[in-house]
Parts: C-alpha cells; sequence; structure tokens
C-alpha cells in the first residue's frame, strides 16, 4: 500500500488518472498564451525551429525554480512559497534565490555561476532578446538579491540551505519539505576561494547588466563583488575541503579554485575597468592556468570561459598585453571543432556533443553559448580562428553551436525536444519533486517526506509542466529513456538553461523572430 491507499493490481491506472486530474488543476489556467506548451514550427520559411518560443520558455523555466516568497506576477503558478525561514539556523536572511535542479536545497555555488551565465547572456545578447530583455533582468536579480544577502557579512559568505543527504531521502515539494534547513559558510577559518570568486563573478556581471537600467543597483552588485573578489583571494582554499561532508559528492570542487579567481578578476577588470585587474591577470594568469588544455566550461571549471572573455580585451579592445588570450582561446575552440587540429571533443552518432553522462547537456549549452561569444568577438575584430595551419571562421563557430542547439530543440535521432513544453514530443517524466508531486491548489493537504516516493517511482507523466526546463539529456548513444529516477539524464538545472538563454537570443535574432 502507498499514501493514496491505491491497491498494487489499480496502481498504475489510478495513479496515471489521478495525475492526469491534477495536470488539468495545475496547468488549466496558468497561462494565457497556449504556445507556451506547443511549439508551431516553420512560421518563419527560414528556420525550422521558432528560437523566440523558446527563449521565452527557457527563461520562464527560473520562476519554476523560485525559493521564497513569490512575486503577484509569478507565472509559474503551480508553485507557492517555500524555504521562507531559511537562514534563521545561524539568524540571517536567506529566504530567495533557487533551487540548483530538481530537489530543494539552495547550493551556492552552481547558483552563483548560474547567475553569471544569465548576465553574460544578457550582457552578449540582450540587445537582441526585445520583449524578454526584462524577464531575463528579472531572473538575474532574483538571484542577486540573494546572493546579496548571503555575503552580507564581511569575510563570510553563507553558500548552502539544507542539508542535501537529509533532503535527497525524501522526495516531497518545496512548499512542504520539513527536513533540516541546515546553513553552511566559509569565512577566514574555512575559506572557499572557488565558490567566493564564482560569487564575485556574479555579482560583477550583473553590475553591468544594470549599470543604465537601474545605476544604483548596478553600484551597490559591484561594490559587493570587490570586497568579496578581495575575501577569495586573500582566504585561499577550496570550499570543499572544509565542507566536504555537505556539499560533496552533489558539488565538489574538482577543479580547484585558481580557475575561478582567474575568472572572478576577468569579470572585475570587465565590471570596474580598473587596472588593478588587469595587472591582477597579467601577474596571476598563468599561476592561475590560463595556458591548461582542458577543454569543460561548467560550475567547476571556467578556464575556458575565463580564455573567451579575457580574448575580448585583446580583440575588441585592443589591449595588447592580454594578447595570449587569443591563442588560449582558439585553443579551447579547436578542441571542439570536429576534424580540426588538437580535435578531443566527442560526438554522438546524432551530432551532440559529450563530455560526460551526467547531465550533459550543460556542456552543450555552455559551449554552443562560448563559440557564439567568440564567433561575435571574432567577426568585431575581424579575424578567424587558427588551429595549427587550419583556418576557422565565425561562420562555422556559429554552424557548430546551430547543430547543438537545433539538436536539443529536436533535430535528433529520435526527433524529440530536451525542452519541456517546446515542440509536440519532450520529457514527461523529469526527475524533479514540484513538477512530478500534485500541486498545492489541487493537492492542499501536506505530503510527507517519503509518500512522494510512490510518485516518483511510478510511469505517470509529472502532472505540472515545469516550461523551459532543459534536461540532462541523452546518452552516448543518443538514447533517452524519460526515467523520472534516472538523474543524470531526466533532471534540469538552472546551468543547463542560463548559457541557452543567450544562444536562442542570437538565433531568435537571427531568423527574425524577435
Amino acid at each position: 500500500m502507498d499514501f493514496l491507499g491505491f491497491s498494487s493490481a489499480s496502481y498504475t491506472f489510478r495513479v496515471i488518472i489521478f495525475l492526469s486530474l491534477f495536470f488539468f488543476l495545475c496547468n488549466g489556467f496558468s497561462y494565457s498564451d497556449s504556445s507556451l506548451f506547443y511549439t508551431h514550427h516553420h512560421r518563419h520559411n527560414l528556420a525550422k525551429h521558432n528560437y523566440k518560443d523558446a527563449l521565452t520558455k527557457s527563461i520562464l523555466f527560473f520562476e519554476g525554480q523560485r525559493s521564497g516568497k513569490l512575486p503577484p506576477n509569478q507565472r509559474m503558478t503551480w508553485r507557492r512559497d517555500s524555504g521562507l525561514s531559511d537562514g534563521s539556523a545561524l539568524h540571517v536572511d536567506l529566504v530567495g534565490g533557487y533551487y540548483d535542479a530538481g530537489d530543494n536545497i539552495k547550493f551556492g555555488f552552481p547558483m552563483a555561476f548560474t547567475t553569471t551565465m544569465l548576465s553574460w547572456s544578457v550582457i552578449e545578447f540582450g540587445g537582441l532578446m526585445k520583449s524578454e530583455l526584462g524577464n531575463a533582468k528579472v531572473a538575474i536579480r532574483w538571484a542577486t538579491d540573494y546572493l546579496l544577502k548571503a555575503t552580507s557579512r564581511p569575510d563570510t559568505i553563507y553558500v548552502q540551505v539544507g542539508d542535501a543527504n537529509k533532503d535527497h531521502s525524501c522526495w516531497e515539494r518545496p512548499e512542504d519539505m520539513d527536513t533540516q534547513r541546515s546553513v553552511f559558510k566559509v569565512d577566514k577559518n574555512t575559506p572557499g576561494s572557488d565558490v567566493a570568486a564564482e560569487t564575485a563573478a556574479a555579482l560583477a556581471a550583473a553590475a553591468i547588466v544594470f549599470r543604465k537600467s537601474d545605476p544604483s543597483y548596478s553600484k551597490i552588485l559591484l561594490r559587493r563583488a570587490i570586497r568579496v573578489f578581495a575575501f577569495a583571494d586573500r582566504y585561499r582554499g577550496t570550499y570543499s575541503a572544509g565542507l566536504k561532508p555537505d556539499v560533496c559528492p552533489f558539488y565538489c570542487s574538482f577543479s580547484g579554485y585558481q580557475d575561478e579567481l582567474l575568472w572572478g578578476a576577468a569579470w572585475l577588470q570587465k565590471a570596474t575597468r580598473n587596472l588593478k585587474y588587469l595587472n591582477y591577470i597579467k601577474v596571476n594568469g598563468q599561476i592561475l592556468g590560463a595556458a591548461e588544455y582542458d577543454n569543460t566550461f561548467g560550475w567547476d571549471n571556467k578556464h575556458a570561459g575565463a580564455r573567451i572573455l579575457l580574448s575580448k580585451t585583446f580583440l575588441v579592445q585592443k589591449m595588447k598585453t592580454l594578447g595570449e588570450y587569443k591563442g588560449h582561446a582558439d585553443n579551447f575552440i579547436c578542441s571542439v571543432i570536429p576534424g580540426a587540429p588538437f580535435y578531443i571533443s566527442q560526438y554522438t552518432p546524432g551530432g551532440l556533443l559529450f563530455k560526460m553522462a551526467d547531465e550533459n547537456m550543460q556542456y552543450v549549452t555552455s559551449t554552443s553559448f562560448l563559440l557564439l561569444t567568440y564567433a561575435k568577438y571574432l567577426t568585431s575584430a575581424r579575424t578567424v580562428v587558427h588551429c595549427g595551419g587550419s583556418v576557422y571562421t565565425p561562420g562555422r563557430l556559429r554552424s557548430i553551436a546551430k547543430k547543438q542547439v537545433d539538436y536539443l530543440l529536436g533535430d535528433n535521432p529520435l526527433r524529440m525536444s530536451y525542452m519541456v513544453g517546446y515542440g509536440p514530443k519532450f520529457p514527461r517524466r523529469i526527475h524533479h519533486r514540484g513538477s512530478s508531486l500534485p500541486c498545492v491548489a489541487s493537492h492542499p493537504a501536506k505530503i510527507q517526506c517519503h509518500q512522494g516516493f510512490s510518485i516518483m517511482h511510478s510511469q505517470s507523466p509529472n502532472p505540472n509542466f515545469l516550461v523551459g526546463a532543459v534536461v540532462g539529456g541523452p546518452d552516448k548513444h543518443d538514447r533517452f529513456p524519460d526515467v523520472r529516477s534516472d538523474y543524470e539524464q531526466s533532471e534540469p538545472a538552472t546551468y543547463i538553461n542560463a548559457p541557452l538563454v543567450g544562444a536562442l537570443a542570437y538565433f531568435a535574432h537571427s531568423y527574425a523572430q524577435l
């Protein structure tokens, strides 16, 4: 017997009927625009995909990940307030922010990276977003308001809310969660240069986003970024060294903290235009791994992103002292161009970039963003990528990025989109507690910690559409089982969507959809 009281003989049939009713109650009147659930392809002769629709949904997704007191204009209406006492364990206000993926924990490290990448998306392609620019800024501000709270005390950063091990032993809605909301921090005695420098990068990047639209808020963000980076640099160490039982294996800092220091300095140099950070990069760049030959860019390793970002100072701003970063950036790009000298990346038979089995789509979206951004810089500088004796144009980089984005949206062997709510076929059983359980409106009674597992292990589709969520994606053979318990392939995450926002804005504009 499960918590609904169904017998095992009729369990599957009744759960499907039960959740179908909840679907209509939770989603039936959530959106005035029915296109949020179905994409009409070929609206534009030149484009196979409706990139504008995908852009809208990729940003809307963040509303489904919100923690805290939800605003009156919340569009993902099956969600409710949650985590309203977060931070009280240490007498600090940590209400707000985002749940990183399909659980109910607020992990500061990936949240900060998500914020940096959302901000970079707006910095590079926000001018193309038109009506979606405001929504993108709202998504960024939901994160930065929280990061300001998490860094409110000097030389201290609150880097996690919730006990991940206990949370993962439950399958319950964020509105119901009753696991201990423990708070974890880094400080002088337990340093975390990685999470601190990433947080500084997020605040600095967001300061650029709000510089014109909200200058006073931008100044607050930038002042805090400067202070947080100084803390990261002064008290060095990885945060997972001191907090290993709490942050590992979830978000261990496997790459160390050097990449974040370089990345954070790059963003502060961009945001402040202060020679202090330029000199820091010149003096410390090699020590911090500027020339290391790694070609994976994500929430843990920022080297590739730092190289691309710093290449702009040379390519566009003509700062000769950072000329080496053009070569470093080229090396990364060469590693992902099929058939190029130094090409070391793996692709599935269907053409998807494949880095690792766990949440692979995060590397697809981050790499696609870097390809488009570097192509923009190269075009501005009227130059190309050099891979040994071969030359590759910005157009080639854009075509590789487009193939990746198109695969994600449905151009793949399974002919399915990996974004919830986009296209006629997409994942229906995503690994996400709130999406998989009946919403509060249809089931006001609390669903206890272990009660939700009966639904988690069922074959019924999720009753609530987490519109815009991009899941981990197919395996290296292009297979995707759409099984809820398969967190490696079926779980969405904020850092998958963040760089995709910029890529979708670029393609929507390129095909005159915006």
